[in-house]
């Protein structure tokens, strides 16, 4: 045992996938202790709000103000007011217009604006643009002249037309000093949910839905590759009949048919982790067979017959401890298959229930459903996509550094 391990903590697959695994599994169970609370608590009433740091508004009228002369400030400013679609646009006018934009970036705020500014005509006719773009055109000027000519804003109190504050353009507030502040790494998705919080939570119950859906499919598979390995003849082929309907039935399309079966109500994480394990066991039953028919004639297998040992302690005893490695294998590789199925199933809405724990395959289900993919909102499903696949891969690396440190003819 100890070589074995040794071995293993010498395998440099091994050791990146278990690194990866354990970096995982420690954001898993200390994140919650910095963000606690309900991961699907909805925190914000519009959808989709950008990764960043928010600020209360209302907080930061009534803080204390500093009056700071930034540079480029004005610059920025009128920056953060155009879209990257104004820009394209404003450079489509100034190319119909005449000027050279070639070696104009659209990206480039400043350069814009400086032809923009030193030629933009509202009343020019320029043919190409309908009377709706040329309206927007003269919308956008407006918003950069407004930007540039005032200094202040008024804000008055509800109810109160004599009551007012002025905010000027050099007044800046701490953000020490403002009491509301929520920072959001990967912003929120289209329930208004905080991303992360969420994907942390989610993290943690897909891969607890990996480890018993691994963990049936490997003893159902176990005992009947053992049994059908040892036993032979009719045993044998009653076990491996069964096995050869499972296979024949595509395993996802059962598990769909399974999971629809059941109903949203009746779907939790761990119902559908067993429904998986119990469509999953099939290859694993066949492994386990073919290896223990090359040991069932063996020596110390016979000798052990021969001395009447029961089947239990001669599969126990005398079989499986030759195999336990490969079974480390096989259950590994269940683990990641599992969470791939849960993934799959929730994405088409036959995952767990929706509204009481989160799983990566849900958050993908509503980042799909709400067009995430198609209104650029990345945040809300690319993580979960590259959370998914750091799981896939450090398991696998996992098995693929076992498998080189246990079959001799992997080794180097």
């Amino acid at each position: 045992m100890s070589n074995t391990l040794k071995n293993l903590l010498h395998s440099p697959k091994f050791m990146v996938g278990f690194i990866l695994f354990i970096a995982i599994l420690l954001t898993i169970l200390i994140y919650p202790l910095f963000n606690p609370g309900n991961p699907l608590e909805m925190i914000g009433v519009g959808t989709f709000a950008k990764p960043g740091t928010y600020i209360s508004l209302y907080d930061a009228t009534s803080s204390q103000k500093e009056t700071l002369k930034i540079a480029n400030a004005e610059e920025k400013r009128i920056a953060a007011a155009l879209s990257d679609e104004d820009r394209v646009k404003m450079l489509e006018w100034l190319s119909a217009y005449g000027v050279d934009v070639t070696e104009v970036d659209a990206s480039n705020t400043d350069a814009i604006l400086e032809l923009w500014m030193a030629n933009y005509n509202p009343d020019a006719s320029i043919k190409g643009f309908t009377k709706s773009e040329t309206r927007n055109f003269r919308l956008i000027q407006n918003r950069i002249t407004e930007l540039m000519s005032a200094d202040t804003l008024i804000i008055y109190e509800e109810g109160a037309e004599d009551s007012k504050s002025k905010i000027v353009k050099t007044d800046y507030v701490n953000l020490n000093a403002i009491a509301n502040v929520k920072t959001l790494p990967l912003g929120t998705d289209n329930f208004g949910r905080d991303v992360l919080k969420e994907l942390v939570s989610a993290a943690g119950t897909s891969i607890i839905i990996g480890l018993i859906a691994g963990s049936v499919a490997t003893v159902i598979g176990l005992t009947l590759g053992l049994l059908a390995g040892y036993l032979g003849g009719n045993a044998d082929e009653i076990i491996m009949f069964i096995t050869t309907v499972f296979t024949v039935i595509p395993g996802f399309v059962l598990l769909i048919l399974i999971s629809y079966s059941l109903g949203q109500d009746q779907r939790g994480p761990t119902i559908v982790a067993i429904v998986i394990g119990c469509t999953s066991w099939t290859w694993t039953a066949r492994s386990v067979r073919s290896q223990v028919i090359s040991l069932r004639n063996r020596d110390h297998v016979n000798l052990s017959k021969l001395s009447g040992h029961s089947l239990g302690r001669i599969i126990l005893t005398d079989i499986l401890p030759y195999i336990a490695s490969y079974v480390v294998m096989a259950f590994i590789l269940q683990v990641s298959s599992g969470i791939l199925s849960e993934a799959q199933l929730s994405l088409l809405g036959l995952g767990p229930k929706t509204t009481t724990t989160p799983t990566l395959g849900l958050m993908m289900n509503w980042a799909m459903l709400y067009s995430a993919h198609t209104n650029g909102s990345w945040w809300a499903y690319f993580p979960v996509i590259l959370t998914i696949a750091c799981i896939s891969f450090s398991l696998n690396l996992m098995n693929t550094g076992m498998d080189q440190v246990f079959n001799p003819a992997l080794r180097d």
